[in-house]
């Protein structure tokens, strides 16, 4: 493990420069990136939120459907 990372420390360490060339098509794609990790970050957090809760204690409340269900059920 330690030759491979002294491998790569030695070849990052002696690499020569590239004459890369970033158009804005690249800067855009980053962005975009970055903000599709952001809104996958921030849906997964809403998914799982009542587990979340749970874990740290709270109730999770009940669901509206619920409610929605047993007035539907009542007799008339």
């Amino acid at each position: 493990m330690i030759k491979y990372f002294l491998t790569s420390l030695l070849l990052i360490t002696f690499s020569q420069q590239a004459a890369a060339y970033l158009d804005p098509g690249t800067g855009s794609m980053i962005l975009q990136g970055i903000i599709a990790s952001i809104a996958v970050a921030g849906f997964t957090i809403k998914n799982y939120w009542y587990r979340i809760r749970a874990f740290f204690g709270k109730e999770a409340p009940s669901s509206l459907l619920d409610d929605e269900e047993d007035e539907t059920q009542k007799p008339l």
